[in-house]
C-alpha cells in the first residue's frame, strides 16, 4: 500500500464555485478522463472528500470524477450555523448537479456518496433523474423498529461527542498523531492521517496552530438532524439501481449501528469484512472492486 508521501492530491482539471442558499458556495472540482462514465462523489460528516483520495485515485484513469465537499466542509468557507440541517444539504446536493449538467453537459452518471451525504440523493425529489445509478457507502439509515432505540441513542452519543471534541491543534502533525491513537481511525491505509490532518484542519483564526474547518457545533446539529431524517428513507422507492456497501455489521460500531442491508429486495448489498464506518479509508481496493463489480452488467463500468 501507499506510502505517506503518495497521497498528494493532482490539481482539478477545473474548478466550478457554485451558489449556494445563504449566499455561500460550493467548490466543484473535475479530475480523471472526461470521456469516462461520471462519478458525483462526496463524503462523510466533519471530512472531506480529497481524504477520500486514496478511494478515488484509483478511479481516475476510466472515470470522469467529479467531487464536492459538503458546505463549511473541505475547500468551503464556513457558513452559518442555522444553515446546517439535512434539507439545505439536499438543496445544496440539487444545485450542484444542475451545475456540473451546466458546465460539464449532461451524460450518465454515478453518485457516489458515504454516510451522511448519501442522504441527500435519497431524500431528493429529482433522484429518479439525476443518476443512472447509486453507490452508498455505510449510508446512515435503520430499520423502522428493531434498531429505532439503539440507532437514536448512538446519534445522541455521537452529537454529545461533536460537541466535546477538541477543535484546535498546535501542528497537523499533532492531529496525525492523536489519530493515530484513537481505535476508529487505526486500521486506515498508511498516510491517511496526515491526509486528514492537512483536509479536515485549516490554520486558526487567531493564529495558534490549526482548527477543525467544520464547526464542532455544526457536526452536533447535523447528527441530530439525521436522526430525525434517516427514518424518512425508502429504500424500495428508488427509482436506479442502487449499490449499499456497508461495514462489517459483526463489528462493535465506532460511529452509528451497522445494520444488515439484505432483507431490502431492491437494493443490492455488500458488506467488507473488518471493516469499520471509514471502509473507504481502510480497505479502498475493496471498496472499488465490489463497486466496479456492480457497474459493469450494468454498462457503467
Amino acid at each position: 500500500m501507499a506510502s505517506e508521501a503518495d497521497w498528494i492530491l493532482p490539481e482539478p482539471l477545473s474548478v466550478h464555485e457554485v451558489p449556494v442558499e445563504g449566499d455561500s458556495t460550493i467548490a466543484v472540482r473535475r479530475h480523471g478522463n472526461p470521456e469516462g462514465t461520471r462519478l458525483v462523489l462526496s463524503h462523510g460528516i466533519g471530512l472531506s472528500i480529497d481524504l477520500y483520495y486514496p478511494f478515488w485515485s484509483l478511479l481516475t484513469d476510466e472515470f470522469d470524477v467529479v467531487v464536492y465537499d459538503l458546505r463549511s466542509h473541505g475547500w468551503n468557507a464556513a457558513s452559518p450555523l442555522s444553515d446546517h440541517t439535512v434539507p439545505t444539504f439536499v438543496d445544496d446536493h440539487d444545485r450542484v448537479l444542475d451545475a456540473i449538467d451546466s458546465h460539464f453537459g449532461a451524460k450518465p452518471q454515478v453518485g457516489v456518496f458515504h454516510s451522511v451525504s448519501s442522504l441527500a440523493p435519497l431524500l431528493s425529489t429529482t433522484e429518479g433523474r439525476r443518476f443512472s445509478a447509486l453507490v452508498l457507502f455505510d449510508p446512515p439509515l435503520r430499520k423502522p423498529v428493531e434498531t429505532r432505540n439503539e440507532f437514536d441513542e448512538a446519534i445522541k452519543r455521537a452529537a454529545k461527542m461533536a460537541e466535546q471534541r477538541t477543535y484546535q491543534f498546535k501542528t497537523l502533525e499533532a492531529y496525525a498523531d492523536l489519530l493515530a491513537f484513537l481505535p476508529p481511525f487505526r486500521q486506515m491505509v498508511p498516510g491517511v492521517h496526515h491526509l486528514m490532518a492537512s483536509t479536515t484542519l485549516r490554520e486558526a483564526e487567531n493564529g495558534s496552530g490549526f482548527e477543525l474547518r467544520f464547526p464542532r457545533e455544526h457536526e452536533a446539529q447535523i447528527m441530530a438532524h439525521a436522526r430525525i431524517f434517516a427514518v424518512l428513507v425508502d429504500l424500495d422507492a428508488l427509482q436506479c439501481p442502487t449499490k449499499v456497501i456497508g461495514a462489517d455489521p459483526t463489528l462493535p460500531y465506532s460511529y452509528l449501528p451497522t445494520l444488515d442491508f439484505g432483507e431490502m429486495l431492491t437494493v443490492d448489498y455488500d458488506f467488507l469484512p473488518d471493516a469499520t464506518h471509514f471502509l473507504q479509508l481502510e480497505q479502498p481496493d475493496n471498496c472499488v472492486a465490489i463497486m466496479r463489480k456492480f457497474l459493469e452488467p450494468i454498462g457503467l463500468a
